[in-house]
């Protein structure tokens, strides 16, 4: 859910675009709260095309569709998506009339991650499994050395 719309927003409201979900606004710095990133990321993502917030002055003022396309973005990104995956798919979205070949192409990257991801696991299982064995051979060395080596000498003052 979105949040509400500071007093500091609502006196920076655009014209609304396509409907009354376009009237929200929010500031950059509502979006950082929101989503727990700093303004840097939040700008980065504009220099990279993802966001384009309008302007009042110096001011960003993000509308709602920044807010689902950020919200889109950490998502990606939490799931291991890069950033130019990322953005192909939110301009899928801005131009397909339907969801239709933007959740063909999600579910296809979706797929080629989750690949992606149990390949690494299970090289990950082999290393680790690789280290079991040295640790197990490493120790037995260790207790075959122990046994050998000659008690030590107390030395008598």
């Amino acid at each position: 859910m979105a949040p509400p719309a500071t007093n500091r927003t609502k006196a920076l409201r655009i014209p609304p675009m396509n409907g009354p979900a376009e009237t929200e606004t929010y500031s950059i710095a509502d979006l950082a709260r929101e989503f727990d990133v700093t303004h840097r990321a939040i700008r980065f993502y504009e220099d990279e095309g993802l966001l384009s917030p309008a302007r009042d002055g110096t001011r960003r003022v993000y509308s709602k569709r920044d807010w689902v396309r950020l919200k889109l973005i950490l998502r990606g990104k939490r799931l291991g998506f890069s950033l130019a995956e990322v953005h192909e798919m939110l301009e899928l979205y801005d131009s397909a009339p339907d969801e239709r070949p933007q959740l063909e192409k999600f579910v296809a990257a979706l797929a080629a991650r989750r690949e992606q991801l149990e390949r690494q696991r299970e090289e990950i299982e082999e290393v680790l499994s690789e280290i079991r064995a040295f640790e197990r051979q490493s120790r037995k060395i260790l207790v075959g050395a122990r046994r050998r080596r000659p008690p030590a000498r107390v030395r008598q003052t």
